[in-house]
């Protein structure tokens, strides 16, 4: 057989050490697993989905819409690509109008941006950073100039930086994930709450590794479990009022968090560790997003869902 090596600078301590492809596709640890994703790195967070190979899947061409999202307005952070444009797409599919908040993702958002008009959506692009509360105000003040309500917010935008140790972890990282993945959250649900009426949905992001730990993500998991916190806590607050929060909480899945965190030799054994035996793409988790924004879910708040391929059981 012809095989391609691929060997890890840390002497095999961790999952995916020293592993082979053969010419089937498939890679050897202690068990088959089919390979997806080549080796591939980026340098930029929180990564660019035009640079990925393969691009992840975002679209369902069979996802059967039925308006359940007429007429609401939404606003993603994070919307531009990975998870929050598979949310962005399905949102419309369902009738909201889009408001994509992101970083400096330009390609990303403006194909994201003409995929959700090509299918007669309405979508608007906001660029900045979402540690800062004058651009979370931003957002919500466009969303009301141009729409005129708000009915759905979602939480989405996020960091994550590999490190071997705890001792790798400046304070100026340490700083950063948090003020992105929680700050953030916390700035735009304050403002976006002031517009929010009875039936609104609130929907955070929080991660796998917040019920696993993940040695190497340790600042990244930290923000993870506040996300879990904080949802808990504002959807107890909110109840009276008829406006619902929750979490959804994925497993491995194919955005470009991945290649701008992880070093290029992991990207092949991504998912490999789940029952499933591979790495979710962004429109297989689209629907539960649309569920929980939806009157479906009028019942549902507080609640933190899993969607990983079975590698925990929430």
């Amino acid at each position: 057989m012809n095989y391609k090596y691929y060997t890890s600078n840390n002497s095999g301590q961790d999952d995916y050490g020293l592993k082979y492809i053969d010419e089937f596709g498939y890679g050897k640890i202690c068990k088959n697993y089919k390979i997806e994703f080549p080796p591939q790195h980026q340098d930029t967070q929180p990564g660019m989905e035009y640079l990925m190979t393969p691009r992840p899947i975002f679209n369902n061409p069979y996802y059967r819409y039925s308006g359940k999202l007429l007429g609401k307005v939404a606003i993603l952070t994070g919307g531009d690509s990975g998870i929050g444009r598979a949310v962005a797409v399905g949102f419309a599919k369902e009738g909201a109008s889009i408001v994509i908040a992101y970083y400096n993702e330009h390609e990303d958002a403006k194909q994201t941006k003409k995929f959700i008009e090509g299918l007669g959506g309405k979508c608007i692009l906001i660029s900045g950073d979402v540690k800062d509360r004058d651009f979370c105000n931003k957002i919500v003040d466009e969303t009301i100039n141009k729409f005129g309500k708000l009915d759905i917010l979602v939480n989405n935008a996020g960091v994550q930086y590999q490190q071997k140790s705890l001792l790798d972890i400046t304070e100026e990282q340490f700083d950063l994930t948090i003020k992105t993945n929680v700050y953030g959250m916390f700035y735009l649900t304050k403002s976006a709450l002031k517009y929010m009426k009875p039936g609104a949905s609130i929907i955070n992001v929080t991660s796998i590794t917040t019920f696993k730990g993940e040695p190497e993500l340790i600042d990244y998991v930290t923000s993870k479990g506040a996300i879990v916190g904080f949802t808990r806590s504002l959807a107890t607050n909110l109840a009276s009022k008829n406006i619902r929060v929750n979490a959804i909480s994925p497993g491995v899945f194919w955005t470009p968090l991945q290649p701008a965190c992880w070093e290029a030799e992991k990207i092949p054994t991504l998912g490999s560790d789940a029952p499933m035996g591979r790495a979710g793409h962004p429109y297989e988790i689209a629907p539960l997003f649309i569920y929980l924004a939806s009157d479906d879910s009028s019942y549902v708040t507080g609640q933190v869902m899993h969607v990983n391929g079975g590698e925990f059981k929430g």
